[in-house]
């Protein structure tokens, strides 16, 4: 159901991906400080308040001073109020930090996914895209904005309590933190197993969220073909395999951190066996040793939490390294400099240098072939004069959707040349190119929203009125009139409220509206009944009229007035002229044509006797 390969990553933390990820947090470097600067107050104050406890035991509880105890009391009351005051900060500007970053990071892999050319999404299931702008950007924001969170407090806290445990009592420090090394040692361990595991965890889930797309938006298609228990056999082995990783990932994290609560513990009895020598010995006060032991369970409080954080960091990692190689992923169809300077790029296009496109075609000993299959074009020259209606014609894999694949530069000939008005295709940009041609699919796809939204599509700053032209053009009219919210009735995610026909029609006129100097129709009226058929081709000779258009039909019978039938073979041109002329000549095309009439006639005859 799903066959999604992906590249394998660094199994270590990598220091050059995490530097390009945290340039995206440079835009909120000013919040960043903020956070940062709170989190040095709630270390610091959280690193005073033993010392606090030490100076009302030594000085008040001792010496049985209520007076000065109480008001000791309202001052460390105050520094809590500010604490919370603190804390407060901290949780607004962190969760501000993750929710902004989350939308620039989505937005960058979004805008990065519009640049990519078709080849892209042929090579990569829907699911993995929407695993990469959610889940995974979710998981990066959030280690991004609480690590930072977590890190500067816990160094803070570190560094500040080792200093005041040695300024307290440097042989006491030393003792209680003879485990640190040890805890190290076990941190490096733990975190390669976790995030082994936690990369398996994100493969699988990208293949997860692809069966979850595949299996509603093929719903209809796995009914008819009655494999809902194979669906749900290949589901489950994925889940289970899910399961599995993350399953061992817990084993690690739950080894890992009661490992971490041992040490810490061994560290706290060693500073209260320690110092409890040294108060009977009269070496330190009963306060130094209070504030040495919360001092103890302090330190060792920041180094579990960075050991969690230091586990997700792995899961973030495996997040980071699939949306970073998303966003770095380079197009295959590139625009040159010089063009981009001239007339722009996708998203900002200079449509005010754009020349008018007459529509004059050459394809020039084009060759062609998809990754390293074998050649689909082989040495193909055509020409084209603006205006002509060409159709292609040829079986399954003879190259038709190559050809116009090419015209509309979704992908690039691997060698010879390409013209249009007499000037190289590759001199005009992919934007100015796109926005002269008009393509019409054979299954259409309609954006959720509108009629009226989805024919302006083609046009965005179309009025109602030249919307209502297109739709009449088209004959469109007449159904969307009976539809109870006519032009604002709203089509479903794919179109799915609207019959195919009708779909087919609502396409076609936003094609129509932005006036393509060259229009394809792809096999666009092999899926509809013949009926709609009859309405559609009363239409096409008056909207391609003046216009250079190719035709890929099933049905002969829609082309018989191109001005050239191009028939094909094997990426080579066997056969070309107008219907009567190959007729006449009797060839492949008259075969075609004699066996397609012929089964339609049948086909007739059978249903009169029915």
């Amino acid at each position: 159901m799903l066959n999604n390969k992906e590249k394998s990553f660094n199994k270590n933390i990598d220091i050059k991906l995490w530097k390009e990820i945290m340039l995206y947090s440079l835009p909120y470097k000013k919040l960043i400080i903020a956070l940062s600067v709170v989190m040095l107050l709630v270390a610091g104050v959280d690193a005073i308040l033993p010392l606090l406890t030490r100076y009302a035991i030594d000085n008040y509880i001792v010496a049985e001073d209520l007076n000065g105890l109480y008001g000791f009391s309202i001052i460390y009351l105050v520094i809590i109020i500010i604490q919370g005051i603190n804390i407060f900060a901290f949780i607004y500007f962190a969760g501000k930090l993750e929710t902004e970053m989350a939308a620039s990071i989505r937005e960058k892999a979004f805008t990065s996914l519009q640049e990519l050319s078709l080849s892209f999404y042929n090579q990569r299931p829907v699911g993995w895209l929407i695993a990469r702008l959610t889940s995974d950007v979710h998981k990066l924001s959030s280690i991004i904005s609480w690590g930072i969170v977590d890190f500067v407090w816990g160094f803070a806290m570190m560094f500040t309590i080792v200093i005041i445990m040695l300024r307290l009592n440097y042989r006491l420090a030393l003792i209680t933190l003879v485990v640190l090394p040890v805890l190290l040692i076990i941190s490096f361990y733990f975190q390669k197993k976790i995030l082994h595991e936690f990369r398996l965890v994100r493969k699988i889930n990208s293949k997860i969220t692809g069966a979850f797309n595949e299996g509603i938006s093929g719903a209809k298609t796995s009914k008819t073909l009655v494999i809902e228990d194979r669906n749900c056999d290949e589901f489950t082995g994925l889940t289970n395999k899910m399961a599995k990783s993350s399953i061992k990932a817990a084993i690690y994290s739950s080894l890992f951190l009661p490992a971490v609560l041992v040490l810490s513990s061994v560290g706290t009895g060693l500073a209260l066996w320690q110092g409890g020598n040294a108060v009977i010995q009269g070496a330190i006060t009963y306060g130094t040793l209070v504030a040495f032991i919360s001092y103890t369970v302090q330190f060792f409080e920041p180094v579990r939490e960075m050991a969690r954080v230091f586990a997700e960091l792995q899961s973030a990692q495996a997040a980071a390294e699939r949306i970073i190689s998303l966003i770095n992923t380079e197009s295959e169809i590139v625009d040159s400099k010089l063009v981009i300077e001239k007339y722009g790029t996708i998203l900002k296009p200079k449509k005010e240098n754009w020349p008018e496109i007459k529509g004059n075609i050459e394809f020039r000993n084009v060759e062609f072939k998809y990754t390293d299959n074998e050649e689909v074009l082989n040495n193909f020259n055509l020409n084209v004069s603006a205006g002509q209606k060409i159709a292609l014609v040829g079986e399954t894999g003879s190259g038709k959707s190559t050809i116009v694949n090419l015209l509309c530069r979704f992908y690039e000939p691997v060698d010879g040349e390409i013209y249009i008005d007499g000037k190289e295709y590759r001199n005009f940009s992919q934007s100015l190119l796109h926005s002269n041609i008009g393509y019409v699919l054979q299954d259409p796809h309609l954006f959720s929203g509108t009629i009226k939204e989805n024919i302006r599509y083609g046009f965005e700053n179309a009025t109602d009125a030249e919307i209502k032209n297109a739709a009449d053009l088209v004959q469109a009219t007449r159904f969307i009139n009976k539809l109870p919210d006519g032009f604002d009735t709203e089509v479903g995610e794919g179109g799915d409220l609207l019959s195919t026909g009708e779909k087919q029609l609502i396409s076609f006129a936003r094609a129509i509206i932005s006036n393509p100097a060259i229009f394809i129709l792809d096999e666009a009226t092999s899926s509809i009944d013949t009926e709609m058929e009859l309405i559609i081709q009363k239409t096409i000779n008056k909207v391609l009229k003046n216009r250079t258009s190719f035709i890929i039909a099933h049905r002969l019978s829609t082309i018989k007035n191109a001005d050239k039938i191009i028939v094909l073979k094997d990426g080579k041109i066997i056969e070309s002229g107008n219907h009567y002329q190959l007729i006449d000549r009797k060839g492949y095309y008259y075969d075609l044509y004699q066996n397609q009439f012929y089964n339609r006639r049948e086909s007739r005859k059978t249903r009169i006797t029915s």
